[in-house]
């Protein structure tokens, strides 16, 4: 090769000036972000830091969770245009009610993707 050393055999992730202190030793971050589904209240859904770690504030955040997805199933179904109305403003009217379903679906996608199973039943 080309004179670099590439260690295949350590598991241990590489130091950079990011995650050490001035000492050179290892800074622990407890940001983890879980990539299959858990249960328990201690996630964070949405924002950073919501719905903390209270059971009220995790069961307000399902009820929310719950409530944009039926918001994008209701856009999704509901006619509220008249046949006889001018095209024009159905055309502006249809088009805002397209992106207002596309912007909660994508926060729909953002909270299943928590992969916290009460989030996951609540929109199921």
């Amino acid at each position: 090769m080309d004179g670099m050393h590439h260690d295949h055999g350590s598991m241990s992730p590489p130091m950079s000036m990011n995650n050490t202190n001035n000492t050179g030793t290892m800074m622990h971050h407890h940001n983890m972000m879980h990539m299959t589904f858990f249960w328990g209240k201690n996630s964070e859904i949405l924002f950073s830091g919501w719905p903390g770690t209270s059971s009220g504030m995790y069961a307000l955040a399902l009820i929310v969770v719950f409530v944009l997805a039926v918001l994008v199933e209701w856009l999704s179904h509901c006619k509220l245009m008249k046949p006889d109305a001018n095209h024009v403003a159905a055309g502006l009217i249809q088009t805002l009610l397209h992106a207002i379903r596309v912007g909660l679906a994508f926060l729909v996608m953002l909270a299943i993707m928590s992969f916290n199973g009460g989030v996951f039943l609540s929109l199921k």
